[in-house]
This record gives C-alpha cells, sequence and structure tokens, in this order.
C-alpha cells in the first residue's frame, strides 16, 4: 500500500487518523509540525500527506508553498482544518493542494480523499528548476524576485546587467512562464520558425551571454522580439557589456537600443554570499526530486566551504559543482572530504593559471587546453552540444580533442 505522511499538532488528530490509515493497510508517518513534516518529506518521499493548516510553528499553507516553490509537490496533499473557509480552501487549491477536509472528517469522505490522491500521484511531473520564489529568507532576493515580475509585467523583453558570479540564469527562471517552455537561445543551431514559437508560446527564452551570439542567432533575435506579444514569451538576455560595445562589434543599433530599453542590474554570487547555502541546498533538492543524483545532503562543512568560495562562473558554476558532489559522494552526507578536491581545483584557476612559464610551448598550450576545457566542461555539466557552443569548437573534433587531454565526457549528455 501506501506511504502517508500526517501532519497535525494535535496528538488526538494525528492518533486518530493513523489508526484508520493503518486499518486500510497504508503505512502512516505522523509529524507534529512543519520543521518535521519538512524533513520526513526530505527524506522518505511520502505518496500522500494529510497537511494541517493551523500549526503553531509555520502554518500548512505556508508549508504548501514551500513545496510548490521548492518543486517539491510530486506528491498528493489534502489539507484539513477545524476552522476551514472558503478562501483557505481556494487558496490551497490554487497552490496545488488536490482537496480540502474540514474537521470533524468523517470517515467515508476521509477515504475517499486518500483513494483519490492515491490515483492522482501516478500522473507524470514535470522537472523544475530552483527560482527566487523558493528563496524566501534573503530580503536581497525578495526585492529582486519583486522587481523582475514588475518589470515583466511591462514589457516581455529583459535586458540584464551581469557581472562575474551571474545570477542571469536563475533570475530568468523566477520570470513568470506559463507553459513552463524553455529555450537557450545560444544553443539554438538553426533558423527560428513559426512552429518552433508556437511550440514555446507562454514560455522562456534566454540568452546567457548576448555579445557571444553569432550572427545567425542575431538574426533569430531580431525575428523573436517582433513575435513575443503573438506568442506572450518572455525574452531575458544578459550581457556584461554596455551598448557601446555592440555597436563597436557592428550590431544593428535598432536593435541594440530596443534590448536596451529595459534593464535591470544584477547582484553576483559574491554578493549574496549568505544566501549560497539556501541556493544550494535548494539546487541539490531539485536534482534529487529530478533523479538526477540520488539522496544526499550536505554537512555543515560543506555549505560553509560553497558560501566563501569564488564562484566566476556564477549560477551555473554551483549548480555544476552540486551535481558533481552529489554524484561522486560515497555517503548520503557530502562532506569536506567530498568538496576539498573539487573546490580545490577550482580556485587554482580561479587565482591564476596554475602553468609553468618554464615550459615548452606546445607542452604549456597543451596544459592551457586541460584547464580551459576542464573549466568549461564543469559549468556546463558535461553537456556537450553546450561546450561545442560555448568554445566554438566544432563537435566531432571537440570529442577528439578532449580525449587527446585525457578528459573524458559521455556522448550521453547531448541535451
Amino acid at each position: 500500500m501506501a506511504n502517508i505522511l500526517i501532519v497535525d499538532d494535535e496528538i488526538g488528530i494525528r492518533e486518530l487518523l493513523s489508526e484508520i490509515l493503518r486499518d486500510e493497510g497504508h503505512d502512516v508517518l505522523l509529524a507534529e509540525n512543519a520543521g518535521a513534516a519538512r524533513n520526513i518529506r526530505n527524506e522518505l518521499c511520502p505518496d500522500l500527506v494529510l497537511l494541517d493548516i493551523w500549526m503553531p510553528d509555520s502554518d500548512g499553507i505556508s508549508l504548501l508553498k514551500e513545496w510548490s516553490a521548492n518543486g517539491q509537490l510530486k506528491m498528493p496533499v489534502i489539507m484539513m482544518s477545524g476552522h476551514g473557509t472558503i478562501d483557505s480552501a481556494v487558496e490551497a487549491t490554487r497552490i496545488g493542494a488536490l482537496d480540502f477536509l474540514e474537521k470533524p472528517i468523517a470517515l467515508q469522505k476521509l477515504l475517499a480523499s486518500v483513494k483519490r490522491g492515491l490515483a492522482h500521484r501516478a500522473m507524470p511531473s514535470t522537472p523544475r528548476h530552483p527560482t527566487l520564489a523558493a528563496l524566501t529568507r534573503s530580503l536581497a532576493l525578495r526585492d529582486l524576485r519583486r522587481r523582475l515580475s514588475q518589470l515583466s509585467e511591462g514589457s516581455r523583453s529583459l535586458l540584464l546587467k551581469v557581472g562575474t558570479g551571474s545570477l542571469a540564469e536563475l533570475a530568468a527562471r523566477s520570470i513568470q512562464n506559463n507553459s513552463g517552455a524553455w529555450l537557450d537561445l545560444s544553443a539554438q543551431p538553426g533558423q527560428l520558425d513559426g512552429d518552433q514559437l508556437t511550440a514555446l508560446a507562454g514560455g522562456t527564452v534566454f540568452v546567457p551571454e548576448m555579445l557571444r551570439l553569432t550572427r545567425a542567432q542575431r538574426v533569430n533575435l531580431s525575428f523573436l522580439l517582433d513575435r513575443l506579444d503573438r506568442y506572450k514569451l518572455h525574452l531575458v538576455v544578459a550581457t556584461e557589456h554596455g551598448r557601446e560595445t555592440f555597436q563597436t562589434e557592428g550590431w544593428d543599433p535598432a536593435l541594440v537600443d530596443r534590448l536596451f530599453e529595459t534593464s535591470l542590474p544584477l547582484p553576483g554570487l559574491a554578493e549574496i554570499k549568505d544566501d549560497i547555502p539556501e541556493l544550494a541546498g535548494l539546487i541539490l533538492q531539485q536534482l534529487i526530486e529530478a533523479g538526477e543524483v540520488p539522496m544526499r545532503r550536505f554537512s555543515s562543512a560543506v555549505l560553509n566551504m560553497l558560501r566563501t568560495h569564488h564562484w566566476p562562473g556564477g549560477y551555473p558554476e554551483l549548480r555544476a559543482t552540486v551535481k558533481s558532489l552529489a554524484m561522486a559522494s560515497l555517503d548520503q552526507e557530502i562532506d569536506a572530504d567530498d568538496a576539498n578536491a573539487l573546490l580545490a581545483e577550482t580556485r587554482s584557476t580561479d587565482n591564476g593559471t596554475p602553468l609553468s612559464l618554464e615550459l615548452p610551448l606546445r607542452e604549456a598550450r597543451e596544459e592551457f587546453e586541460r584547464i580551459y576545457f576542464r573549466h568549461h566542461l564543469r559549468l556546463e555539466g558535461g553537456n556537450m552540444t553546450r561546450l561545442a557552443e560555448k568554445t566554438g569548437v566544432e563537435r566531432t573534433h571537440l570529442y577528439r580533442k578532449l580525449k587527446q587531454l585525457g578528459l573524458h565526457s559521455s556522448r550521453k549528455s547531448e541535451d
């Protein structure tokens, strides 16, 4: 049968519901508050949750919102309340609750609701990416989220001014997306057409660094700008450069003016370093939920190491590092020994290329290429399509080059 989590601060309610559900053959997990429920959800992934609204530490609606924002609402949740109102039921349903039970709960209504919830759990879910909505503790990130929301409501095109340690992808994924569709325009090999835009309708098109776009991709960008309203798309482009640089590089001045019309400066990871442990934990949880890594958790020492580390590659580098740590760790807890080697390697490249100038030119070039490709492999999470695009190396030659340098990458990493 199923694993069902009951979350209620009243011991009598927990015991009564537990007895009923165990008689029906289910395994029951009990939590007296939101903190305990959160831990059980992360560790045991129950098949269904019965969640009380009114609890002393954090109310059930807030916990439901947290699970929804974190991409963790993959199990059906049935809300319970002894003081139920229409407004509470509507809000819970809007956030993602499957049903709402008012106390005292009638036996047949409970069993019918649980049966419906367990039937609903088989429905497929779409993998989620972290967004600013899940990072509620940081005043700076809450403020950034509000600014992004306000700007995106007024314009379908937004330029993000970024520097070292860019948060551009995290910001772009935080803008309202009605369809879940996402396209990295810098990885688009051919010409965009109406069929592709129809498939993307309601979604987001992202450009991680506008200056790196090829001439053909600039044509796609111009084509897209004229059709944002028609397909209800949001375009988010990021760049470290001012408009003068684009004019020097031969960009169409009218296109540059349109793209710079609505802009927002973003902080880098160095400016929100105290929020990095929360962000890393969120990334790890969603990688686990998506089945990309096994069940893992960070030790306090590793979270502190991530907080103090220098992240020149920004959010993509942090995400790639979290994924690498989770996949390489032999134990459920990722400890300092797991993190030291990986972070030490990135520190050495960040603090200056560790090349001996006494090497012959050929050997020095080869060592530089090894450092260069290892860095970008890590940033792109081993994805060969993005690596080829980022480095400007043709795919077949890229495989040969990595093999020559002793850097192995699986051909499965194509998405």
